[in-house]
């Protein structure tokens, strides 16, 4: 057994590594995985050992001073649904119009080369407009460069922010958010440069570290001041939205964690950032419940006043849990009610007409079951099924003609049985 991000026990990953196997954080198990990366081995993860002895196919990155395995591309869904390592098939999701083209991993190097469709420097003269992801006035996005919608929803994925399991409640708190975030920008590489230095996630605000923090912060902005005859590089925000609102001079961002500096945004973005975010700022206003998740790109003036660029938006449950619309919510809040465990399903670049599986079941027997939301107005709900494998399940809810079906049922396990037996 292992110990979780969220501070629980959790079932752990056993890997085949040079003939051995070993349970993460068990003696032995640091050692052996240094060793494969340096041979460049491959370990094998052996949550489905039993079908054919052989295991899935893994491989070891370096992670600060350590070391850590990961699933090789494309394969999170070749892995037992309850496995750590599982991941939904990519096609379910907006992962799959983006991964292998906007999303490149090397297995040999450990890094991930990240292709941007916004600009991460200053252009002068030139005035952005609030990036919604895939939608646009007129055209989706073609999936070849990650939006600032799909840059946050790769990262949330990620870090794991959408996995849930019965004992998460009350243990993701925003210094959660925010590790798992950072660890998720490691060894990302975008437009030639290292993600995680561009990368400006407040700290958890405490009155005595006030100064500390301060400090960091300006030390971290101090790259994103211009300087004379250069490019000016621009920084990347995440944080959750307090308010954005008219100033005495213009209109500021205010963001939590970060109570003595507001982001500067001009008038044309924030009269555009009604109109593209509507549904996500009603969704806000609504439901005291609902986080308001921002992405954007910022400058730095001389003077070190923060202005943004672009911004992209994502409502979250109070749970951190990516939600579209109340419907969305409603499914979410059942299912962590009802002590599901399940990975949520984003949107990605796709635009607002693209079918893509609102949650995956974890807990069932066999498949992992695709959970679809089928939006009124949409007649064809058959569409849905398109995005999945024959093989998986798929659950289907019309909001606008019943209530939310049962669920699909969850395994059980026998009374004398272990955590990981399974009765059939």
């Amino acid at each position: 057994m292992a110990t979780s991000a969220h501070g629980i026990t959790a079932p752990s990953a056993v890997y085949e590594i040079a003939s051995r196997r070993f349970e993460i954080g068990t003696r032995g198990f640091a050692e052996a995985i240094a060793d494969a990366h340096a041979a460049h081995q491959r370990p094998r993860c052996m949550c489905l050992g039993g079908h054919d002895g052989r295991g899935v196919e893994m491989y070891v990155a370096r992670l600060g001073d350590g070391y850590i395995v990961k699933r090789m591309p494309d394969t999170g869904s070749h892995h037992a649904p309850d496995c750590p390592s599982y991941e939904p098939p990519a096609e379910s999701s907006g992962l799959g119009q983006v991964l292998g083209s906007a999303i490149t991993e090397d297995p040999a190097t450990g890094e991930t080369t990240l292709k941007l469709d916004f600009s991460m420097s200053k252009i002068a003269g030139r005035t952005a407009m609030p990036t919604a992801g895939g939608d646009s006035d007129s055209v989706a996005s073609s999936g070849t460069k990650l939006s600032l919608r799909g840059l946050l929803h790769y990262l949330w994925d990620q870090a794991e922010l959408t996995r849930w399991q019965p004992g998460f409640a009350g243990r993701r708190t925003w210094s959660t958010v925010r590790k798992h975030l950072l660890q998720a920008a490691e060894n990302k590489i975008a437009r030639g440069d290292s993600l995680r230095t561009r990368l400006y996630i407040p700290e958890a605000f405490s009155v005595d570290q006030r100064d500390a923090i301060n400090a960091r912060r300006v030390a971290q902005w101090s790259q994103a001041i211009a300087a004379p005859g250069k490019p000016q590089h621009l920084m990347l925000l995440i944080a959750e939205v307090k308010e954005i609102v008219p100033a005495r001079y213009g209109f500021k961002a205010v963001v939590k964690h970060v109570p003595d500096q507001a982001f500067a945004l001009d008038e044309q973005l924030y009269r555009r950032l009604g109109r593209r975010f509507e549904s996500a700022l009603a969704l806000w206003g609504a439901a005291d419940d609902i986080h308001m998740v921002m992405i954007a790109t910022f400058s730095v003036a001389a003077t070190g006043i923060p202005a943004i660029m672009e911004l992209s938006l994502m409502p979250v449950t109070r749970h951190w849990l990516p939600v579209e619309d109340g419907y969305e919510k409603q499914l979410i809040e059942r299912l962590v009610a009802d002590g599901r465990s399940f990975v949520k399903g984003l949107r990605y670049n796709l635009g607002a007409e693209g079918a893509f599986a609102s949650a995956t079941l974890t807990d069932c027997e066999g498949s992992a079951p695709s959970l679809f939301v089928v939006h009124a107005g949409i007649e064809d709900s058959g569409r849905y099924l398109q995005v999945c494998d024959p093989s998986v399940p798929v659950w289907q809810w019309s909001p606008s003609r019943e209530a939310i079906p049962a669920l699909p049922p969850r395994q059980k396990r026998s009374a004398g049985a272990s955590a990981s037996a399974i009765e059939c």
